[in-house]
Formats: structure tokens, sequence, C-alpha cells
């Protein structure tokens, strides 16, 4: 029994067939090389979303976290204590109420 599709009297393609999965797999392998390089890498900075921020944690950079959002990671990392968090957390509520206030009641219709 002759393998390969008659490989040496029938002048099939012989071992070379096996080469043609190898070369696409190379090809789709190389597709997604460069879609990750290029493409999926303009999401969310130079290094993509998985990024750190200056204290070596995983984030967003320091200047784009809220108010509320640093105290809680503040907390959270045992930075300052129960009842200082919950003093900023009053003052820093009090000050986003009186924004809200203070906008919301400019605006009227002539």
């Amino acid at each position: 029994m002759q393998t390969l599709a008659h490989w040496n009297d029938g002048g099939g393609p012989g071992p070379w067939i096996l080469l043609f999965p190898l070369m696409w797999a190379l090809v789709v392998a190389g597709g997604i090389f460069l879609l990750r390089r290029t493409v999926w890498r303009g999401r969310g900075g130079p290094r993509g979303p998985w990024t750190r921020n200056a204290s070596g944690g995983p984030g967003a950079t320091g200047g784009s976290e809220s108010p509320l959002g640093l105290l809680d990671r503040r907390f959270a990392q045992g930075e300052i204590d129960e009842d200082e968090y919950w003093r900023r957390f009053s003052v820093l509520n009090e000050s986003t109420r009186d924004r809200a206030a203070g906008s919301g009641g400019g605006k009227g219709g002539a």
C-alpha cells in the first residue's frame, strides 16, 4: 500500500503535503501576532489596558482616579484608618453635593 496519494509511482505530492497545514498555522499565528502588536495595542495606552500606575499597582494613571476612588484605595491598602476615612469621605461627599446643587440651581429658562 502506497501512502500520501501514491507518492512515488503516481506523481502525488508526497511528504510535501504535510507542510501545507504547517504553513496555514504560521499564517494564522502571524496574523494574530500582527494584530496584537498594532491594532489591539492602541486600546488603553502604549502597553494595553494592563498598564501600571506610579505606585506599581494595576489600574489607570494617577491623574484619572476620582477622589472617592483614591480614598477607597488608600483605606483598602491601610494607609489611613477608619476614622480618617469617614472624616474625609464626609468632606468629599459634602463638596460634591454642594457642587451639584450649585450647578443645578443656575439652570433656568427665561
